[in-house]
């Protein structure tokens, strides 16, 4: 599966959004009211008022996270992070099977990403189902651990039994559109970091680089 996991936030950004987010208690809404007209029949959650000012806020600090981690990246190949909103699962939510629009208001969503704010030991059920042609696999995550995959996948989250479950999710849109070639250039890029990191620089490695970037080129939008 083309998914990548990381560690995103430290435990005192975790507690500030937590504080930040239970404070807005008259900010949260219905989640239907950004679903699609086919995800909105399934989905079973509440949202923060993206134009809060709690919410404008917060979202500046994911994406700013997210565009300093070096490894997602070079997983995603961002152009664009858009979308970005927190949402909350109390007891007997859920958000059924469904796939994000290929074209929002906000980008392209390539990628997916969802960003646990709670310990999975929370809440009971909850957890992230994402299909492929072949698999499913489900995940619940640490606070501050990240979750990204392909837009293209079906995904739905389980009902929620007991507890709260409060993530962040948004889209990316890459500078490649292909999952297939972004794992191409992911590959390639991390063997030439591992190669530099254990040898130091040298001619070959140079040529490495330089294919990677050229192709990047020709991948690219």
């Amino acid at each position: 599966m083309n998914y990548l996991t990381h560690q995103l936030l430290n435990a005192e950004e975790i507690n500030f959004i937590k504080k930040e987010l239970d404070e807005a208690t008259q900010d949260w809404e219905d989640g239907k009211k950004t679903a699609g007209s086919h995800a909105s029949k399934v989905k079973n959650n509440l949202q923060l008022n993206r134009n809060s000012e709690v919410s404008k806020n917060i979202a500046q600090l994911v994406n700013k996270k997210i565009l300093s981690s070096q490894l997602i990246k070079s997983f995603s190949l961002p152009k664009k992070i858009h979308g970005i909103m927190f949402t909350k699962s109390l007891n007997n939510m859920h958000y059924g099977r469904h796939i994000d629009n290929p074209y929002m208001c906000s980008g392209r969503s390539d990628l997916s990403f969802t960003l646990s704010l709670t310990n999975k030991e929370s809440y009971k059920g909850g957890e992230l189902i994402i299909e492929t042609m072949n698999s499913e696999e489900r995940f619940k995550l640490n606070a501050g651990e990240i979750i990204l995959y392909p837009s293209s996948y079906l995904h739905a989250v389980n009902e929620v039994n007991n507890g709260e479950r409060l993530v962040c999710v948004g889209w990316i849109e890459s500078y490649v559109k292909s999952t297939e070639k972004r794992g191409y250039l992911f590959d390639l890029d991390a063997g030439a970091i591992s190669l530099l990191a254990k040898h130091g620089r040298s001619d070959e490695l140079d040529l490495i680089f330089k294919s990677y970037s050229n192709l990047l080129r020709v991948m690219g939008d």
